[in-house]
Parts: C-alpha cells; sequence; structure tokens
C-alpha cells in the first residue's frame, strides 16, 4: 500500500525527482555513516548524477539538493529561504558539515558529477555516492534511484514499491479491486483508503496530515499570488499569477466577467504554485513537484466555488486522489524521467479528476470514471523542459491539467459511472506509451520544445 504520508509529501521545488529525491538519497547516505562508524573517517565525499539527473540536474536543482542532504537537511523541514545560502556557502568555503556533524572539504564543482556518457542499468534518475578516507580508500558505495514523486529506493531494489508491508484491511493492486471491495462493504473509496492509513497509525495523525497537506497546498497558492519578479535559471520568465489574478479581479469589479473567468480563475491557481515550486518554494509532491499545481488548483476551485464545500469533503478528496496515484505508482509510474509528462501532470490531472468527484459525492463508479478520462487525454505527453527548467511548458501544463481534471469530474458526474475504457487500461496504456517513447522525450531537454526553443 502506498500511503497518502508517501504520496502527498512536503517538499521544496522544483522537482520531486531531481530534487526531493536526490536530497533524501543523499541525506540518507550521510546519515548512515554515523552508525556504521564511518563519520569520522571521511575525508572525501563524491556524488555522481547519471541519465536525467546527469542532463537536466542542473536547471532542476540537483546539484544544490545534494549538498543540502549530504548537509543533512530533509526536504520536509529544510527552509527554503536559507537553502540557497547554505549552497553558497558551501561553494566559497569549499566544505560541508557532512550529516550536519562533522566538516569536510567539499567543493561542488569537483566532487558532484554529471555524468552525461554512462547510461543507468536500472532507472533514468541514477545517483551514487562514494565516501573515501584521507588515504583515498573507499569506506562506503552506494547507488541509488529517484524513481519519481520523490520516491527512492537503493539501486537493485526499485521495483519494490515504497509502501508500508503492514497488512491493511482493504489492500488493492488495481482499481477493479477497489471498486469490489467498495461494492461488497458498501463503502466509498475514500472511507477504504481512510481505514487502511488508521490500520498504520492512530487516527488523530491521519487527520493531522491531511490538514497539513492541504493548509500547505493553500498557502503555496496565496504565496504565489502575492510573490512577483523573475525566475531563477537564466530563461528570464516572470512570474504572471499576481498579475493575472488582478486582472480577472479587476474584470470582475468593473462587471465586466467573462463565460471562462472560472477557468482563469482555476488557471491562476496552478500557475502560483508552480511558479512557487520552479523558485524552489514549499510545495507538495502531488504526485510530483513539476505536477504539483493541479491537485491544489482543483482543491482551492472545491474549497471556494463550489457549493456545500467542507474540511470533511476536502479530506474526501485527499483521500481518494491517494488511492488514484497509487494505483499509477504500483502499475505504472509517476516519474517524466521514465514515462514522460503524462506520468506527472497526466496523473496528478487523473487524481485531482477523482477527488472531486469525489468530495462532490459522486459513486466509486463515477470516481473510477473521472480518474480514467483524466488520464485518457494525457497519454502520449512528453516531457521536454527548456533549459531542463521545470518552467516551460511546465507551468502552464499544470494550468491545462487542473482544467481537464474538472471537465473530467463533471463529464463523469452527469454519467451514471458506465464506461468504454477502464482506469486500469488506461493505466496499463500510459505504461506501454511511456515505455515506447523515446528517450529524447522523457526529461532529457534533448527534444520537443526543448531543442526548438532557439534563443536569439
Amino acid at each position: 500500500m502506498i500511503s497518502v504520508f508517501e504520496l502527498f509529501k512536503v517538499g521544496i521545488g522544483p522537482s520531486s525527482s531531481h530534487t526531493v529525491g536526490p536530497m533524501k538519497a543523499a541525506k540518507a547516505f550521510a546519515d548512515a555513516l554515523v552508525p556504521a562508524g564511518h563519520l569520522s573517517h571521511v575525508a572525501q565525499v563524491v556524488a555522481t548524477l547519471y541519465g536525467s539527473l546527469a542532463w537536466t540536474g542542473k536547471g532542476h536543482g540537483t546539484d544544490k539538493a545534494v549538498v543540502l542532504g549530504l548537509a543533512g537537511e530533509d526536504p520536509a523541514t529544510v527552509d527554503p529561504d536559507a537553502a540557497d545560502a547554505m549552497v553558497a556557502q558551501a561553494i566559497e568555503n569549499k566544505t560541508l558539515r557532512l550529516a550536519s556533524l562533522r566538516d569536510i572539504h567539499f567543493d561542488p564543482a569537483t566532487d558532484i558529477v554529471f555524468n552525461t556518457i554512462d547510461i543507468p542499468p536500472r532507472h533514468p534518475n541514477t545517483l551514487s555516492f562514494v565516501a573515501k578516507d584521507a588515504e583515498g580508500r573507499v569506506l562506503v558505495e552506494e547507488r541509488w534511484c529517484s524513481v519519481g514523486g520523490g520516491f527512492v529506493v537503493r539501486e537493485g531494489a526499485e521495483d519494490q514499491i515504497a509502501g508500508s508491508g503492514e497488512s491493511v484491511p482493504y489492500p488493492y493492486k488495481n482499481s477493479a479491486q477497489l471498486l469490489d471491495m467498495g461494492r461488497t462493504h458498501g463503502l466509498t473509496i475514500a472511507e477504504m483508503v481512510r481505514a487502511n492509513e488508521e490500520a498504520l497509525r492512530p487516527k488523530a495523525e491521519v487527520e493531522q496530515h491531511l490538514a497539513r497537506v492541504s493548509a500547505t497546498m493553500m498557502a503555496c497558492i496565496d504565496r504565489g499570488l502575492a510573490t512577483e519578479g523573475e525566475l531563477p535559471g537564466g530563461l528570464h520568465v516572470k512570474r504572471r499569477a499576481k498579475s493575472l489574478s488582478h486582472r480577472v479581479a479587476d474584470h470582475s469589479r468593473k462587471n465586466m466577467r467573462m463565460p471562462n473567468e472560472m477557468n482563469d480563475r482555476v488557471s491562476i491557481f496552478a500557475i502560483a504554485v508552480n511558479e512557487e515550486n520552479a523558485a524552489g518554494g514549499r510545495v507538495v509532491t502531488a504526485p510530483t513537484n513539476g505536477a504539483a499545481g493541479v491537485v491544489p488548483a482543483v482543491l482551492r476551485y472545491y474549497r471556494d466555488f463550489c457549493p456545500g464545500a467542507t474540511p470533511q469533503g476536502m479530506e474526501v478528496f485527499l483521500l481518494t486522489a491517494t488511492a488514484v496515484g497509487a494505483l499509477f505508482k504500483m502499475n505504472a509510474s509517476i516519474s517524466g524521467a521514465e514515462v514522460g509528462c503524462q506520468g506527472e501532470v497526466g496523473v496528478a490531472s487523473s487524481m485531482a479528476a477523482a477527488g472531486l468527484a469525489a468530495a462532490l459525492g459522486g459513486s466509486n463508479e463515477v470516481i473510477e470514471n473521472a480518474a480514467e478520462i483524466g488520464m485518457e487525454h494525457h497519454l502520449g505527453m512528453t516531457c521536454d523542459p527548456i533549459g531542463g527548467l521545470v518552467q516551460i511548458p511546465c507551468i502552464e501544463r499544470n494550468a491545462f491539467g487542473a482544467i481537464k481534471a474538472i471537465n473530467a469530474a463533471s463529464l463523469a458526474m452527469h454519467g451514471d459511472g458506465k464506461h468504454f475504457v477502464s482506469l486500469d487500461k488506461v493505466i496499463a496504456t500510459m505504461r506501454q506509451t511511456g515505455a515506447d517513447m523515446h528517450d529524447k522525450y522523457k526529461e532529457t531537454s534533448l527534444g520537443g520544445l526543448a531543442v526548438s526553443f532557439i534563443e536569439c
């Protein structure tokens, strides 16, 4: 089972697979040096990035993440405003406080290697760590895979789902099982997911996490709506959420409302989140950072514009979205480097569609239909960020993913849950489409818009 604690993780931008994952892997490597008795003997640590991490790591801040992780910082608790200063200090002083306990010589320019030559054998997001003593002898060497959504596994164990191995009352591997259990027990998808969560930890802890996820998402939207300026990375992309929001509000005050105003508002919510993500701010993986704006935008739409919206409805939304995200994670992928952006924005749209349908009172069959529609019309979407930055087309792509999610939920709610293509078939199709997709269209910045863009 993949828990809501694992699928919705609080972290920092700009990428769950290229920032959050590598930071977690680096921290795990550094922390393990302490109980093994190696920390006092370490004189050098070398981190090597392979595959997509090497090709787009600089644009995604992977080198920054490695520095922070080796220094003992966790993506869920690191201060985004202090992170850049910590990295700048390491670069200037060529030192690192390994595992936050012991200073060693560390030069990010030479001790973080971007290896674009060797192809990682198991996963396109692979990184290795080597700790050596003063004589150059290898003390510890590990290879990690960042498999999407901030999930990390040691190389060789990447086929293992990073979920709980403990038994839960309503285990499921596909949507057919989920629907069958719902009919048998007379429970909604959200009720079954909640029961699973509460079998693993106290009810209060589950409610606290759901509240934190909602609050973090809403705060991220609010920060994005209040912040102006230029995004980092060299493309000189200006933040637009604040100005767009003011323009829509100004039209409303002047009684110049357009029929598509609601679409504009939802799009702005998503843009606000992904501008924060691109700036390295605090976001929630949903299921990834590159797609972090879809679920919050649709959740905000539910909270602010749907009659009868309640905090309990927001919990139902997130619990249901968790089930759908888990299905994609278990049976396909949520990694843009593995299956393209269909695995990020496409999955996020499917999750949000299901969550909205559930919060509005849809049956399990209607919810499954909404999720299926949400993914069906993202199949084949490539991951081709210009400059390796999670900015173009990623920010606007989240806006469109949110709008598609609302449309998918609406279409499903107007039906009876009966449809031709099942969610399980769409997930299988997405996985096969990703396998057939050329690597240059899977988060390497070697194809698509990433190479069509020419700066004159």
